[in-house]
Order: C-alpha cells, then structure tokens, then sequence
C-alpha cells in the first residue's frame, strides 16, 4: 500500500494513509465549510472582509484546533498556502455570486454533510499518524469536523448549529470512531476511512430526512420553548 510522508520536528513519518488522500479530505472539506461560513456572513451583511474571514475560520479553525492540541505545528491551514487559497476562493465565489449558491442552499447541506465526513475521518487519521491515543483521535475527528463551524456561530453571535442541529456532532464522532476501530483491529486505512466517511454522511442524511436528533430535557409547564425556532434553524448550512 502506497504511503505519504510528513515531515514532524525534523523527522519523516509515514503516513497510515496516502498523504495526497488526507491533503484532499481536507481541501474539500475546508472549501465546503468555508462556503457555509461565507453564506452566514452575506446573510449577516458583512462586507467582503468579513465574509473572506468568515469563510476561513469556519473552514479552518477545526482542523487548525486539532493540529495545535497533536503538536502537528505550525498548523496545516498556516504553513500550506493552500489552504488559504481555497477559503479565499470559496469567499469570493459566494461574495459575488451569492444569489447563485443561496439557490443551492438545500443542495449545499448535501455537500455540507460530505464536508463533515471529510473533516471526522481525517482528523482521526491525522491524529492517529501522531500516536494520540484512539479515544481522544476519536474526539479529535469529531473537533476538527464541528470546531470551524462553532467559532463562525459565536462571531455572528448565534447559538452553534452544531448544539442544535440534528446528529451533528454525534455523526462526525460515529465517522472518526470507526477509523480509529480500524485501526486497532488492523484494517488498511483506506477501508477505514470509506466505511468511516459513508457512515457519517449517512447519520447526517438520514437526521436531514427525518428529522432523528437527541433527546431534549423536558421543560417546566409554561416555560417558552426555545427548540420552536429548530425548525428554521434545521435548514441553515452549518
């Protein structure tokens, strides 16, 4: 099987998977995020810096989070120019061709949920590659596919998708697990990987579809029910 290097602290690593595999995991996910946090800023009127910052923080900042708590600096999303050359790109397309991708909108949770795939499995394997143990990859997975997308929340001032949409989190956590099972049991990761990505783009299409999320508190009689607004939010593009 073929295999990439990375170069960590003057050393060469091998990596569990194509390194040219892992680099467009996360390339496509990064330009898929960061059309989603472009789309917010546009629909938050902010102007063309705003969105192109936006559209980089919420492509990047998962996997800029989880390269910092691995020691994989300085982070990918900083020493790749790549990276920055694909949020600006999907900034600027959405920027000045906004009414375009707002049609795409329901198409766009579709390559949204392709994205979150992406980012759970190869944050798993990047931590892995690290020697970090398989509960916390795991959990790495999960951050790197959800942490882009919370930060970009909190700067527009909105309750993170990711707390209330349905299976979000739990999707990009069930994807990542199930590379860092194959890796304990000694799958090839190209396997792993697949069977990790199908399952999390299918917890997120299914709870699309039908609505599947976790169960909520119950409230006191009388109490208002902020979950009402869940509705409206459920078709926003994380």
């Amino acid at each position: 099987m073929a295999r990439g290097c990375l170069i960590i602290g003057g050393r060469t690593t091998m990596l569990p998977i194509p390194h040219a595999l892992l680099l467009v995991l996360d390339l496509g996910g990064t330009f898929v995020f960061a059309v989603s946090g472009a789309m917010v800023a546009v629909k938050h009127r902010l102007d063309i810096l705003g969105v192109l910052v936006l559209a980089f923080v919420t492509g990047n900042v998962g996997g800029m989070t989880r390269d910092v708590l691995i020691g994989a600096v300085p982070p990918a999303a900083i020493a790749d120019w790549k990276y920055l050359a694909v949020s600006v790109v999907a900034g600027l397309v959405t920027f000045f061709w906004y009414p375009v991708t707002d049609r795409l909108r329901d198409h766009m949770l579709w390559f949204d949920a392709i994205g979150l795939a992406f980012f759970a499995v190869a944050g798993a394997e990047k931590a892995l590659v690290f020697n970090i143990s398989p509960a916390m990859a795991a959990i790495l997975g999960m951050l790197t596919g959800v942490g882009g997308g919370m930060l970009r929340d909190m700067l527009v001032t909105e309750i993170p998708v990711v707390l209330r949409a349905d299976l979000y989190a739990l999707a990009a956590f069930a994807g990542a697990a199930v590379v860092v099972g194959g890796h304990l049991s000694g799958v090839p990761p190209v396997i792993s990987t697949a069977v990790g990505g199908v399952l999390c783009f299918a917890l997120r299409f299914m709870a699309i579809r039908r609505g599947w999320h976790l169960p909520l508190a119950k409230l006191s009689r009388g109490q208002p029910d902020g979950s009402r607004s869940e509705s409206h939010h459920r078709d926003e593009v994380h």
